[in-house]
């Protein structure tokens, strides 16, 4: 199989510029022909304590670089199986435009993106931003029929309203598990000290909430842990990094010690791969300035790649 280093640039992955997995820059909207669509939302107006998610996609993007030498696939000996080969054609969006201190308008161009990508029949991978991101992603989604949300999260992100916020990141799933097309959601990793109070879980509960904390999720395992997800439900992501403990993953601006590592959630989402399709995916509140290392930037572009990598091998692209 041809790699593509036997001609041509080298193209090492500090050269040149730092789109999704070096993958090309479509500006134009319009004009999208893809398998996926990246999305980046810089906005993170929507923080209660540490901002600096606004730069998450660029870091993403730069450290995904690493990962873009797997030009004809990258081959995974454990699984004896080459993910994301030369069919699947990913394109980065680029950036949603964000208004500074304007919620309203920067959300409203965040879920004009994600429409722009369903309409191209493209699987949408929005990187944040803080959490309150995943608000617009799942507005995009309200005539793209019924779905299940599974969120990867040290956090339950349900609270109602507090001194009239509604759109800030303590409140994404809250809003989610409104819509009528959301069926119900799998919370993982949910631990220790919350933002959500006591009343806010038993909303969620009464609303279709199935919590688990990283405790619980490690007994079950991740078979029987995706096995929780409703059979043949569509699915939809939504992937806070400080659902991983801090120890692997600090850039970001509310960590939780306490919480999941890298083959924990890896592998949760592939058995969720194998066996639902996967609608949308958002990964948020990498926050870079806090990990000088670029550690959690590499984690999270590492966790998305390999994620589309088991999405589209269950597609039949090998």
């Amino acid at each position: 199989m041809a790699h593509g280093y036997e001609s041509g640039r080298l193209d090492l992955p500090f050269v040149g510029i730092s789109t999704f997995g070096k993958r090309p820059y479509q500006p134009d909207w319009s004009a999208l022909d893809a398998d996926v669509a990246v999305i980046g939302a810089p906005f993170d107006f929507g923080t209660q304590w540490r901002s600096g998610a606004r730069f998450g996609p660029r870091a993403v993007r730069e450290a995904s670089t690493l990962f873009s030498f797997g030009h004809a696939g990258a081959y995974d000996h454990e699984d004896d199986a080459t993910y994301l080969p030369g069919s699947v054609k990913i394109v980065d969006m680029g950036d949603a435009d964000i208004v500074h201190t304007d919620t309203e308008k920067s959300h409203a161009n965040i879920e004009t993106a994600v429409r722009a990508a369903l309409a191209a029949k493209a699987l949408p991978v929005v990187i944040g931003g803080d959490h309150s991101i995943n608000i617009p992603c799942i507005r995009a989604f309200d005539d793209q029929g019924d779905f299940h949300i599974l969120q990867i999260d040290a956090h339950l992100d349900f609270v109602d309203e507090r001194h009239g916020v509604r759109h800030g990141h303590g409140n994404p799933m809250r809003r989610a598990a409104e819509q009528p097309y959301v069926t119900g959601l799998t919370q993982v990793g949910i631990r220790n000290v919350s933002s959500t109070a006591r009343e806010g879980y038993e909303d969620a509960r009464r609303m279709g909430s199935d919590i688990l904390s990283v405790r619980q999720a490690r007994k079950l395992g991740a078979q029987a842990l995706s096995e929780r997800i409703p059979a043949g439900a569509r699915v939809y992501v939504t992937l806070d990094i400080d659902a991983f403990c801090p120890s692997i993953a600090p850039g970001t601006g509310t960590p939780s010690h306490g919480g999941f590592l890298y083959y924990e959630v890896l592998e949760l989402l592939q058995h969720v791969a194998q066996t639902h399709d996967i609608i949308g995916i958002d990964l948020v509140e990498v926050a870079p300035d806090y990990d000088p290392t670029g550690s959690t930037s590499i984690l999270a572009a590492q966790v998305l790649l390999n994620t589309l990598g088991f999405i589209f091998h269950a597609r039949g692209h090998r």
